[in-house]
Parts: structure tokens; sequence; C-alpha cells
């Protein structure tokens, strides 16, 4: 099994920066391409962004280029989402969840196979 846990979300103004981290603490991650995800209140989850196991490549939604950045650290096993310039709309429990694969780059959660707990990030007007 494994186990993915966020952490570094909380409650921050618009225009503000969070820098949300993503770890298993016994499952290397390096050989998985991997994802965040955001769900919002009484909305579905959705893509936010993703990139492939050795970081070369990524992927993001049209509503967050620009603004929020994901990388990755093999050799901590962990992975990030920065996220700057903040907005009310960015409100939402933040998952990060391990791609199927490697190389490949998916936005649909049905090629996501493990998803951590969530953090929440809340943006204040």
């Amino acid at each position: 099994q494994v186990q993915l846990v966020e952490s570094g979300g909380g409650f921050v103004q618009a225009g503000d920066s969070l820098k949300l981290s993503c770890t298993a603490s016994e499952s290397p991650l390096r050989t998985y391409a991997m994802g965040w995800f955001r769900q919002a209140p009484g909305k579905e989850r959705e893509f936010v962004a993703a990139i492939t196991g050795s970081g070369s490549r990524t992927d993001y939604a049209d509503s967050v280029k620009g603004r929020l950045t994901i990388s990755r650290d093999n050799d901590k096993n962990t992975v990030y989402l920065q996220m700057n310039d903040l907005r009310p709309g960015d409100t939402a429990v933040y998952y990060c969840a391990r791609g199927i694969n490697y190389n490949c780059l998916y936005q649909s959660s049905a090629y996501y196979d493990f998803w951590g707990q969530g953090t929440q990030v809340t943006v204040s007007s």
C-alpha cells in the first residue's frame, strides 16, 4: 500500500504564495509520474498539474498556467506544487496522486492509482 502525505496548505491572502509538498515514506515515487488535483466545496475534483517520473515534462490546467509550478526531488522522494499569485478561486483541498506509469501525463483522475488525504488551501480576498 502506498501512502502519500501532503503538507503545506494554509490560509492566505489573495496574491500570496504557498508551496505544497507530497511525500511517500516507504514507497519510491521516482518511477511514476505524479499529479496534483484539487476539489472545491460543491465541485468535482479537477486536475491541476502533472509531472513525469524524471521531471523533464509537465502539464497544467489552463486556469493555473503561469502561477502554479509542479516539480519533484526524487532524492527526497517528494513532489512539490509552488503556488504563486493565489486567488480566492484557488480555494480547495489539494491532493497529490501517483500516476500509473513513468512517462505519460494524464489530466484524468482515472490514470492515478494512489491518493493522499489532501491539504486545505484557503485564499481570502
